[in-house]
């Protein structure tokens, strides 16, 4: 489980920005988003420096 949802909603960031930043499409993001995919770890540390956060704050620790 991600916590990307959270993150971006605390950043005031919309997810299709994100989407454009990563270059993949928001249907995917939002699949991330809403817990229904995970993305690689190589895509999270990418997210984690896009939000400028550490990777621990884009997981669930349960």
């Amino acid at each position: 489980m991600n916590r990307i949802k959270e993150v971006l909603e605390e950043k005031g960031i919309k997810q299709i920005w994100l989407a454009e930043q990563l270059g993949k499409s928001y249907n995917m993001v939002n699949s991330y988003a809403q817990n229904r995919r995970q993305p690689s770890l190589e895509t999270l540390f990418e997210i984690s420096k896009i939000l400028k956060v550490e990777v621990k704050a884009l997981i669930k620790e349960d």
